[in-house]
């Protein structure tokens, strides 16, 4: 048990009673404040408290779990996300990782000059107190999802209740559900509430991890504000650092070696300061002061590993000439900055996860007295000058329980806004940090500033819009759509970059569909075969395809993935090409997380042959990616007529030189591409289905009725086939032989990364010898390899089968479905592939070639 109010208690007279809990959650302090004398201090936010990375993550992020939990799947992908400045800017922040597809907003004290403000309200009892919303999308706070206010306690409810009376006048909605570190209401504080809400019409739901209440005595702010002026002057002033334990320790010598680098010119230096470049990802905000997307959560857990690594090695390095040398295991604290909170507790987790000996406390504006006695929350307090230019003007900020906290380096992280000469001065932060702390270390990221909205691209680190850069219609392109309200996935494996035509009419049977093709010249891709629903023997075959090949698919995708980070990106951007290469996308991300905890994007979109790939999904990955990094993701090759669709349109426009086209494939039967796990043609179990093997997503459709110039091509949810849905237990499945074939992928890894692997495209000398011994004349009706012979069988109208004598198993499927639609199986010789699938116009109305439009018997 951790109680560190006794001090407090015995002067004042407040108690804290409540939950078992309570005592491991808060201390007590006094602060000069002329509202409110108490202070509660989480030992578990990471503000006052220097606290392990992973108790302050992982306590929002539990709450944001169960908050998911109580919404349900599909209110949980509606909802948005809202933190109070400054406190509770990184809990709101992991409350939304923990709810997962929820983007992110904090109130902020900062104003920023040219972005609007969508609202603002009072925190009554605070020293600073008022908050303004600053989102970069005036739509995000527009939506009718549940809206989760986060705050790291509760004393009143009154902030809650200023926030929802002023946000609801302007965005009503049903629902908000409100979460709290701890819940300390009074009875009559609670009942205030449900009479709000019943008189809001709404539902207000509320959690925390523990409750309970505090009793004030009479006079107790009086007697708290004697008791302050008795232990402290009523102003004090910033200067040399305040310690209530032991001597300063000497300050280090100036270091030889990587100086922090000047924020002006005038910027005097301060000894033992060591400046760690980060490389931020390009884009991505500090955090959520004008919104945090999922999609940028994403991007900076790709970038933790190389940040991380940089600051490691920092911490790891000789000290500068003349400083105290830190020990082999250096107790190493992460210090953040006010508002600035999540970015630098994300750091802190990954050095923690590394290994090292780390907590993680941010600076505050909050002033409150430093009293050395065990019964009491904060022991020791540094004064510095405020260093970002606050609105509000100078004043003193502070830092709690850093001096004399045994620590051996500390990591001192804020925006670039914030690196300003008053941090390097003599008496700034940094000083102050090194008369305590043997080694400290620099780490700035870049501030975020919403471009106009006429301009909105994302924003270099520290560069204005270059001239050459994406098309404006692309900062108009939507976020990309994830589940569970697109697609039965995950939100974090995928984001479709794509438009939901869930309530279109685009189905029809495949015998009209094929002849209003030929009839009107149309093309296959602006309308849908109607889904194929498999029969119950049909579904135990594909169940005992997958438990017979996972161990086979689990090797190739880690085979196909590992040559990707070996040879491609050390973090790339997966993009799998709808829909049959979306499962494996997400497999590949699960091997990446699952070997290298590498939590990479990925992203679905569209190509379509005889047009190529979705040119605004280029342009959307473009503006949040960098091109380079793009890795094109799709199940497996046939002939390679996709592999040569992407090349084309890559190759056509310059606008898009910046991807390789190059994709990478689970199998690779065609010998069509360099990246690939394995190039024999087997059954995947995920060619054996449609939708219900992908996220319930149809294949994608591309009309110009339905996708205008500047919109993502379509696709359908099929919702109401979420009782045959095994999307997730195929991808599970596969997972849970990861471990199984690690050793062998690791050797058949090395071995791949040296062979020759260039293309031979046999796969299409072999479909062009076939075409013309059938009778055929046109490659694109010859489906080679058991994926693509499945998907004639699936979704079109077959006239025969071409099997490879003694295939076996492979192709149990395959004879199913010939079987159920009549089609012959005819055993052959001399075959590349295991099976290939045949379509003749001569028999199948319809057919279409390299255009995707009706082929002409002949």
């Amino acid at each position: 048990m951790v109680w560190t109010g006794t001090w407090v208690a015995e002067r004042l007279g407040v108690e804290l009673i409540g939950d078992e809990e309570l005592p491991t959650l808060l201390g007590l302090a006094l602060r000069r404040n002329p509202k409110r004398a108490h202070l509660l201090v989480s030992s578990v936010l990471g503000k006052h408290v220097p606290q392990l990375p992973s108790v302050v993550y992982g306590s929002g992020l539990g709450l944001g779990l169960r908050v998911r939990e109580l919404l349900g799947a599909e209110e949980a992908g509606r909802a948005v996300v809202l933190g109070y400045a400054e406190t509770a800017t990184a809990l709101g922040h992991a409350v939304a990782d923990g709810l997962g597809s929820a983007p992110y907003l904090h109130s902020t004290r900062r104003p920023v000059p040219g972005v609007a403000t969508a609202g603002g309200f009072e925190e009554s009892h605070s020293h600073a107190t008022s908050h303004l919303l600053l989102p970069e999308d005036p739509e995000l706070l527009a939506g009718p999802g549940p809206l989760v206010l986060v705050d790291d306690e509760f004393s009143t409810g009154n902030t809650v209740l200023n926030t929802i009376r002023g946000l609801h006048e302007r965005y009503p909605r049903d629902r908000y559900v409100v979460v709290a570190l701890v819940d300390m209401r009074a009875p009559a504080d609670r009942d205030r509430l449900t009479a709000f809400a019943a008189e809001l019409g709404a539902r207000v739901d509320l959690l925390s991890l523990a409750t309970g209440t505090v009793t004030l005595p009479d006079g107790v702010l009086e007697k708290g504000q004697e008791l302050v002026a008795r232990h402290e002057p009523t102003e004090p002033t910033a200067g040399p650092a305040e310690r209530a334990t032991g001597p300063a320790a000497p300050a280090p010598p100036a270091p030889s070696v990587e100086p922090a680098a000047p924020a002006a010119p005038s910027e005097p230096a301060v000894p033992a300061v060591v400046r760690v470049p980060l490389d931020w990802p390009v884009g991505v905000p500090d955090g959520g002061r004008h919104g945090f997307t999922p999609e940028h959560r994403a991007r900076l857990e790709s970038a933790l590993p190389g940040m991380t690594k940089a600051l490691a090695e920092a911490l790891a390095a000789d000290a500068p000439d003349g400083a105290e040398r830190a020990p082999r295991d250096p107790r190493v604290l992460v210090l953040g900055f006010e508002e600035l909170m999540y970015a630098p507790l994300r750091l802190a987790g990954a050095l923690e996860d590394a290994g090292l000996d780390v907590r993680y406390s941010t600076t505050t504006r909050s002033p409150v007295l430093a009293v050395d006695d065990p019964g009491y929350a904060i022991r020791t307090r540094l004064v510095f000058p405020a260093h970002d230019d606050p609105a509000d003007g100078p004043g003193d900020r502070y830092a709690y329980n850093v001096a004399g906290g045994g620590f051996d380096a500390v990591v001192a992280v804020v925006d670039s806004a914030a690196d300003t000469p008053e941090l390097h001065a003599p008496d700034g932060l940094l000083a102050q940090l090194a008369a305590h702390i043997p080694r400290v270390a620099l780490a700035v990221v870049p501030s975020y500033t919403p471009l106009p909205r006429s301009r909105q691209q994302p924003q270099a680190a520290t560069e204005p819009m270059a001239a050459s850069e994406a098309p404006e219609r692309s900062s108009m392109l939507p976020e990309p759509l994830r589940g569970p309200a697109f697609s039965s996935y995950a939100p974090e494996e995928v984001g479709w970059l794509l438009q939901d035509l869930s309530d279109v009419e685009l189905e029809a049977p495949t015998e009209e569909r094929e002849e209003a093709i030929q009839r009107g010249g149309a093309h296959y891709a602006e309308s849908l075969p109607v889904e194929y629903q498999p029969s119950a023997r049909y579904q135990e075959l594909f169940h005992s395809a997958l438990e017979s090949s996972a161990a086979r698919i689990a090797h190739a995708v880690g085979t196909v993935t590992e040559t990707v980070l070996a040879e491609r990106s050390a973090r790339p951007v997966l993009v799998s090409l709808a829909r049959a290469g979306t499962p494996v996308g997400v497999l590949m991300r699960r091997w990446a997380l699952h070997r290298h905890r590498l939590d990479l994007p990925h992203y679905a979109v569209s190509i379509v042959r005889g047009r190529g790939i979705d040119a605004n999904a280029l342009r959307w990955l473009a503006a949040h990616h960098d091109p380079a990094d793009v890795v094109f993701v799709d199940g497996w090759t046939g002939k390679g007529a996709i592999t040569r669709e992407l090349a084309a349109a890559l190759r056509e426009s310059e606008e898009f030189a910046g991807f390789d086209p190059e994709i990478a494939v689970l199998a690779d039967p065609g010998s069509c591409v360099r990246t690939y796990g394995t190039r024999e043609d087997f059954l995947i179990p995920s060619a054996c289905l449609n939708s219900t093997v992908s996220g319930l997503i149809s294949r994608t459709v591309l009309r110009s009725d339905l996708v205008g110039a500047h919109d993502f091509h379509g696709a359908k949810f099929y919702r109401e086939l979420s009782d045959a849905d095994v999307s997730n237990a195929f991808l599970d499945a596969v997972e849970a032989r990861f471990d199984e074939v690690a050793a062998t992928v690791d050797t058949d890894v090395k071995d791949l990364l040296a062979a020759d692997r260039t293309p031979t495209w046999e796969g299409w000398a072999a479909v062009e010898r076939i075409s013309e011994e059938y009778g055929i004349h046109d490659v694109n009706l010859v489906k080679p390899g058991v994926g693509e012979t499945t998907r004639v069988l699936l979704r079109r109208v077959p006239w025969k089968i071409l099997a490879k004598r003694g295939a076996g198993a492979d192709l149990a499927h395959v004879r199913l479905l010939a079987e159920q639609r009549g089609v012959p199986v005819e055993e052959v010789d001399g075959l590349p592939y295991t099976c290939v699938g045949l379509i003749h116009p001569q028999y199948t109305r319809g057919a279409t070639g390299a255009d995707g439009k009706a082929v002409t018997s002949r």
